[in-house]
């Protein structure tokens, strides 16, 4: 009988290896077509530059751009998709005002500086008198003071803005005499201030016109404190509702049974978390005072972005209602985006 050429399975070269111990060599062919031999997960792909902290600032980088240029996108096709449904036709340069006869960016370099000097005197009032009125309400819980702030809140979210602005005139300006009335300064200080960054109060600085710089402020300070007032009760209430959140934390209990100084409990244990929501909150403030500051510029006769406003729609003036529509969108989507950046910059969770 023929030997057969059929080599047998037993004693076979890879049953052989196994026998002894020994692991058969994997060849680089078929490591590649092993199905577990490489890992797919995204986090094992990872592109050259995008590692390390460079590269997360610069993928977050571009994340944010491109973020606020689709923001900005949206706002230019909704406001011109309005601009063509009425009778004009926008020519993607803000065209000419009606009313004033300028170009209408011209015009917005004139009135956005005067509305932003205001918004940003009561940007600040609010949050000078607010955050320490919302803290000392929310450590002095349940007190008369505590109640009396929480009414002074109230009140700043009840009364309309245009009767505050009539009262505040009425006694201030009419009655005691402690403040400059209606305009930005009196009518002959009007134009002898070069305009460098559109701030009277800045310009008149720089020019070295002290007299003018005490006027404008005069003038200043009633509206400006009008806006401060809302943002202050806003701001107030807000810091008051962080604060007895963090005052309930264990930590904050331990930190009083260690015996430290009830002020470094509220100001150095509970205060300190709560500034990254603070900042969202003081942003969104200072972005509605100056959106919102229509009736108080109304009221006293500023020459702001809100009154621009509402004398182009009074007057049909749709390029200047464009124009003006566009800039107040893009103030705030830039400061919402700077809340969200120091956000991430103070609060490390959420990088």
């Amino acid at each position: 009988m023929g030997r057969s050429n059929t080599a047998n399975p037993a004693i076979s070269p890879a049953n052989n290896h196994n026998a002894c111990g020994i692991k058969p060599r994997t060849e680089p062919q078929d490591l590649a077509f092993e199905p577990n031999t490489l890992d797919a997960s995204p986090r094992a792909i990872k592109l050259p530059w995008a590692s390390g902290r460079a590269g997360r600032f610069i993928v977050g980088l571009a994340g944010f751009v491109i973020s606020v240029a689709l923001t900005f996108l949206g706002l230019l096709a909704i406001t011109f998709f309005i601009g063509r449904v009425v009778p004009i036709d926008p020519q993607g340069d803000f065209g000419k005002s009606v009313s004033t006869g300028k170009p209408v960016i011209e015009d917005l370099k004139r009135v956005f500086p005067a509305t932003l000097e205001m918004a940003t005197i009561g940007i600040i009032i609010g949050m000078v008198l607010g955050i320490p009125m919302g803290v000392y309400a929310a450590s002095h819980r349940g007190t008369v003071r505590d109640q009396i702030i929480r009414v002074i809140g109230l009140f700043g979210y009840a009364v309309p803005a245009f009767w505050l602005g009539l009262v505040g005139l009425a006694i201030f300006y009419a009655k005691l005499k402690w403040v400059s009335g209606p305009g930005r300064v009196d009518i002959f200080y009007d134009g002898l201030v070069t305009p460098v960054t559109g701030l009277m109060l800045v310009d008149s600085l720089i020019a070295g016109e002290t007299e003018i710089f005490w006027n404008a402020l005069s003038h200043l300070i009633l509206p400006a404190g009008v806006l401060g007032f809302f943002s202050l009760a806003y701001i107030a209430r807000m810091t008051r509702s962080f604060m007895l959140d963090q005052l309930a934390q264990e930590y904050v209990t331990t930190a009083r049974v260690k015996g430290v100084p009830e002020r470094l409990v509220i100001w150095r244990h509970a205060f300190r978390p709560i500034l990254v929501p603070l900042i969202t909150v003081c942003g969104l403030s200072y972005a509605g005072l100056l959106e919102g500051s229509v009736m108080v510029e109304k009221i006293f006769s500023w020459p702001g972005i809100g009154n621009y406003l509402t004398a182009a729609l009074l007057n049909a003036d749709m390029s200047a209602v464009l124009g003006a529509t566009l800039v107040i969108g893009a103030v705030f989507i830039g400061i919402n985006k700077i809340s969200d950046a120091l956000y991430r910059i103070l609060d490390p969770r959420a990088r």
